[in-house]
């Protein structure tokens, strides 16, 4: 009876097992890959083009500059009409007071990307701070760490959505390194990766948790999370982030495709360092 009593368990327990494994996402997406340039052929074009994959991508804008209205929609703001009122905010007290035209706005661009509390627009800062304090991260500082190129490449696609000519300098061969020649299949399967705090920085994890020293607070403060949360919830908020909302934050603010994105392999290791921050 003992022996039944057993048998009946582990299989149980192998069901529920089995259960949670095909809940979790087995798609087998490629990392994000770091862009080179091609300086030879650079033309203003390309740097635009550039700037908006960066935008999109590993500048993490568009994780806050959404619709949802965690900070300016940048995409669908008419943003000549949104620059110009902001450089006449008497709020505004940056390099750019007083000065209009496309170079106020490419100083104004840079100085929100570097110095993102020297002015806050109203209702977009951290909460408590009555508009004084950005929650918006540092561009050129880890976890997201932008170039001098690449944040020119941001700005000549700003200003050129604001309809006025990109004022920035394109790259010379000693600031970015030629394009590569395109790898092969097999080359650019470069596997999953191995180590938690690549993946967290791979998937701009620090960006919006304080994680590893980035004190962001977009998202829930992570340090010590394995006190908080059982490893199941853990991975539960990657692959469905809406799911259970942290108390103070709002649904539809963190990617909900996180667990295609990742391998299997990559979400396992994350969760497990995660699990182990006590």
């Amino acid at each position: 009876m003992t022996f039944l009593k057993v048998f009946a368990f582990s299989l149980l327990s192998l069901l529920v097992f089995t259960v949670f494994a095909n809940i979790l996402p087995q798609v087998q997406s490629d990392p994000p890959k770091e862009e080179t340039l091609d300086t030879g052929s650079m033309d203003m074009a390309g740097m635009i083009a550039f700037g908006e994959r960066l935008f999109r991508g590993k500048g993490t804008c568009t994780l806050c500059h959404n619709e949802l209205g965690r900070a300016p929609d940048m995409l669908n703001l008419d943003l000549t009409a949104d620059f110009a009122s902001r450089l006449a905010d008497p709020a505004y007290a940056g390099a750019a007071k007083g000065k209009t035209g496309a170079r106020a706005f490419e100083i104004y661009i840079r100085e929100s990307m570097q110095d993102p509390s020297i002015y806050v627009v109203p209702g977009f800062g951290k909460k408590g701070t009555n508009d004084t304090v950005s929650p918006m991260p540092r561009v050129d500082a880890p976890p997201i760490e932008l170039t001098e190129v690449e944040m020119n490449a941001v700005i000549a696609f700003l200003q050129d959505r604001a309809g006025v000519k990109p004022t920035v300098p394109l790259p010379s061969a000693e600031e970015a390194p030629a394009a590569e020649p395109a790898a092969t299949a097999q080359e650019e399967d470069t596997g999953p990766l191995t180590d938690p705090v690549e993946i967290i920085d791979s998937y701009g994890c620090a960006a919006c948790h304080d994680l590893n020293g980035s004190e962001a607070d977009l998202g829930p403060d992570l340090r010590g999370v394995g006190t908080r949360l059982s490893r199941e919830e853990i991975a539960r908020a990657i692959y469905d982030p809406d799911a259970t909302i942290a108390e103070g934050y709002e649904p539809g603010i963190m990617p909900q495709d996180f667990g295609e994105r990742m391998r299997v392999s990559e979400l396992n290791l994350l969760v497990d360092y995660l699990a182990s921050l006590k």
